[in-house]
């Protein structure tokens, strides 16, 4: 397989579904739209993968390249391409379906849980996940499901936080994460000083502890998603979106 991975900072790669990807040989195009790089045709590749980053996805007047991101992602979904988005990539798929995106009601940050939908149970992707799982959270935004979207899973504060629309998939949530990511999260300043807003004092390090205690669980999740995606979404017809 080909994947091509749309990435928007250098210290949200793909983390542990880069591991999952090439063992299972996939060929892997990283494009890293931050630093200018050019969208190939997606015509060339069996599968995309959006990650997440510090923007918004409404950003188009100060970064033009998001236009032609969420046009990429828009039309490649809705010719059959299995798409897996993650937090920003998540916001993008939304965004790409016709769907608005905007900030939520409070940030959302730190190791919090979300709970699957009865859909979200059943789902061929999901269903091997627990009904509630522990999951890394970063961000603002939230989006409104696009017409014809299964909501997968839900939080309190965020109730889209999963959704399937046809072979796409999106997690407003990080399972990919590892203590080494959440290290260079706090090597970024405007990453650090985000953390210490919105979780107070020493937030990050706090983050750091909360992710190395449950790290095996993330990475055990993680890893049951993303395969389940690969072997469904990927391998298989797509499911109906109603």
């Amino acid at each position: 397989m080909r994947a091509l991975v749309l990435q928007h900072i250098a210290c949200e790669p793909p983390g542990l579904y880069e591991n999952i990807l090439l063992e299972r040989r996939t060929t892997i195009e990283r494009i890293e739209l931050d630093e200018g790089e050019r969208l190939p045709d997606w015509g060339g590749f069996d599968l995309v993968i959006a990650m997440g980053g510090p923007m918004s996805v409404n950003d188009d007047a100060t970064l033009p390249w998001l236009t032609d991101e969420k046009r990429l992602i828009g039309d490649a979904v809705r010719a059959g391409i299995p798409f897996f988005g993650a937090c920003l990539g998540v916001q993008l798929l939304a965004a790409a379906l016709g769907s608005r995106v905007y900030p939520g009601p409070t940030p959302e940050v730190g190791l919090l849980a979300v709970t699957l939908t009865a859909d979200g149970r059943r789902d061929p992707v999901t269903s091997g996940l627990p009904d509630r799982l522990w999951t890394v959270q970063f961000h603002g935004d939230t989006f409104d499901l696009p017409d014809g979207a299964v909501r997968l899973a839900g939080s309190d504060a965020y109730p889209n936080q999963a959704f399937r629309w046809k072979q796409a998939y999106g997690v407003q949530f990080h399972v990919e994460v590892s203590t080494d990511m959440v290290r260079a999260w706090l090597a970024v300043p405007e990453y650090a000083q985000y953390l210490e807003r919105t979780l107070g004092p020493g937030g990050g390090q706090r983050l750091l502890q909360d992710v190395a205690s449950r790290e095996g669980e993330l990475s055990r999740h993680g890893r049951r998603l993303f395969e389940s995606w690969l072997d469904t979404a990927v391998a298989s017809p797509a499911p109906s979106p109603a």
